[in-house]
């Protein structure tokens, strides 16, 4: 099991069924019993994956009696997005070179983008 802060969210986001509690916890708190509506599993199945959620930071719970609401802890997706900017800034570099390709080639063949 990992065990470094990046893993273990990229580990919860890995699950669609744990983005997909996360974005309707996006919108605002909610119970277990709301999160699991959309969902047809058990309860305790989605009590599962509020667990993996709450250990990776990305939720919260509290206690109002009887009602627990969870609330969406978004801090660790900044770690996500920040690990995802160097790829950005990659993917950009290679676009940026492939448009300066194109364009020297286009010079040859003015007639390549009509192809």
């Amino acid at each position: 099991m990992p065990s470094d802060k990046l893993s273990i969210t990229l580990s919860a986001l890995a699950d669609p069924t744990r983005r997909g509690i996360l974005a309707r916890l996006a919108t605002g708190e909610a119970t277990v019993t709301e999160l699991a509506a959309p969902y047809d599993m058990s309860l305790a199945a989605v009590s599962k994956h509020l667990k993996v959620l709450e250990h990776a930071g990305l939720i919260s719970r509290s206690r109002d009696a009887q009602w627990r609401p969870c609330r969406l802890e978004a801090g660790p997706m900044r770690d996500v997005a920040g690990f995802l900017e160097n790829y950005r800034k990659f993917w950009e570099e290679s676009l940026d070179q492939l448009e300066a390709y194109l364009a020297d080639l286009q010079k040859f063949d003015p007639d390549a983008g009509r192809h």
